[in-house]
């Protein structure tokens, strides 16, 4: 099965943000660069390095079936040619529960290659107890 080729960085964060919700390792792993020097820190973990790594992390956090319902706000965009760089405010919930957890701050860095734009790395981590305090708005595009 060849990877889609995502055209644009919104393309790429949308095929994340979709197979996070859909709890769908292969659909994940699309979106991912094939380099071995991806990085992903998931909220209170180590830092994991290469494909390999990075996809067992993944396949691990699937593997509990658990559906998740997420929604990005507060998007900082720092972009050129080649690589864009997207820190947002993540609001993730668990399909079913009604209790709200705190928010995730998350910075997703995606470069553009001969096959699209892909991710790089993925860095979550929990937000302070107000994590809208110093953005001054809700968006902000720089280059």
């Amino acid at each position: 099965m060849s990877k889609p080729i995502y055209t644009s960085v919104a393309e790429a964060e949308a095929a994340f943000y979709d197979a996070l919700a859909r709890s769908d390792l292969d659909a994940m792993m699309t979106v991912w660069s094939e380099d071995d020097e991806v990085v992903c820190v998931h909220p209170d973990t180590p830092r994991l390095v290469g494909l390999a790594a990075v996809r067992e992390s993944w396949r691990q956090l699937f593997a509990g079936g658990t559906r998740l319902q997420v929604r990005t706000s507060h998007h900082v965009v720092c972009q050129n040619m080649l690589l864009t760089i997207h820190n947002v405010i993540e609001h993730v919930a668990v399909e079913g529960e009604d209790r709200l957890p705190p928010p995730m701050i998350a910075t997703n860095v995606y470069t553009r290659g001969a096959l699209g734009w892909r991710l790089v790395m993925h860095h979550a981590s929990p937000a302070p107890e107000n994590p809208h305090a110093p953005t001054h708005g809700t968006s902000h595009v720089m280059h």
